[in-house]
C-alpha cells in the first residue's frame, strides 16, 4: 500500500511537471510519468482521479452555472463544425484542384473522439444513458433509487477504468513524440489527454445527478422522468 501511495505521488509529480513545461512553452517530458503509470499506483491515482476530480467540477459547475450550461455544448459544436469544415473543404480541394492537405483524413478523426466522449458527459446529465425509463417508472422510489445509485456507481467505475488506461495511452504517446499522420508539429497526445479530462468531466456530471437523486428521494419527488436524446 505504502508503495502504491508513493507512486501515486510520483504520478502526481509527473503531471504537475508537464503542465509546466506546457505552460512554459518547453518540451514536456512524458517519461517519467510513463514509468509511473505503468505501475499498479496507477489505479490508485485513477480512482483518486475519478472521485476528486469529479467532485471539483462538480463543484464547478455548481458555482459557476455558466461553465455548467455551455462547456460540454461548445465543445461539441466546435469540433462538429471544424470536422464538417475539413471534410467539406478537402471535398473541394480533392476533386476540383486535385489536391489534399495529408492530415485532412487523420484531425477530423481525434476531432470526432473530443466530440464523442463530451457528448457523452453532457447526455450523462440528461440522463440519455443506461435510462432505462419506461421500466424503472413502473418500480416503487426505492428501488428506483437503488438503481439510481447503481448507476452512478458504474459510472465511477467506467471514469475509473478509461481515466487510468487513456492516461497511460497519452503518455505514452507523448514521451514517444508521437505526431498526428500527415503533420509534422502536432502531438497525438494533444488530443488522447481529451479522453480523460472528459471522463473527470463525466465523473462531475455523476456527482451531479447523484446528490439530484438523494435529494428528491427525501422529499418525496418524483425519481424517473423521460427524457430526450440531445434535449433538456
Amino acid at each position: 500500500m505504502l508503495d502504491m501511495i508513493t507512486g501515486t505521488g510520483d504520478i502526481i509529480s509527473g503531471i504537475i511537471a508537464v503542465m509546466i513545461d506546457v505552460i512554459s512553452g518547453k518540451e514536456p517530458d512524458f517519461f517519467p510519468l510513463r514509468s509511473a503509470l505503468r505501475t499498479e499506483a496507477a489505479w490508485l491515482w485513477g480512482l483518486l482521479a475519478t472521485l476528486i476530480g469529479g467532485f471539483i467540477v462538480f463543484l464547478v459547475y455548481r458555482f459557476v452555472p455558466f461553465i455548467e450550461r455551455n462547456l460540454e455544448q461548445t465543445l461539441m459544436v466546435v469540433s462538429y463544425l471544424t470536422i464538417g469544415a475539413i471534410i467539406f473543404v478537402e471535398v473541394i480541394r480533392r476533386f476540383v484542384f486535385s489536391e489534399q492537405f495529408p492530415w485532412s483524413t487523420t484531425i477530423p478523426g481525434y476531432l470526432f473522439l473530443i466530440m464523442t466522449w463530451t457528448g457523452c458527459s453532457y447526455n450523462v446529465r440528461l440522463r440519455t444513458h443506461l435510462a432505462f425509463s419506461e421500466f424503472r417508472s413502473k418500480m416503487g422510489r426505492f428501488p428506483q433509487f437503488v438503481l439510481l445509485c447503481f448507476d452512478a456507481v458504474l459510472w465511477w467505475g467506467i471514469c475509473w477504468l478509461v481515466i487510468t488506461t487513456a492516461m497511460r495511452v497519452t503518455a505514452n504517446a507523448g514521451s514517444n513524440f508521437m505526431f498526428v499522420t500527415g503533420t509534422n508539429n502536432v502531438f497525438v497526445w494533444w488530443f488522447l489527454i481529451s479522453l480523460p479530462l472528459a471522463f473527470i468531466l463525466l465523473s462531475g456530471r455523476v456527482f451531479q445527478n447523484l446528490f439530484e437523486d438523494i435529494k428528491k428521494y427525501r422529499n418525496g419527488d418524483v425519481m424517473i422522468e423521460q427524457t430526450v436524446l440531445g434535449g433538456q
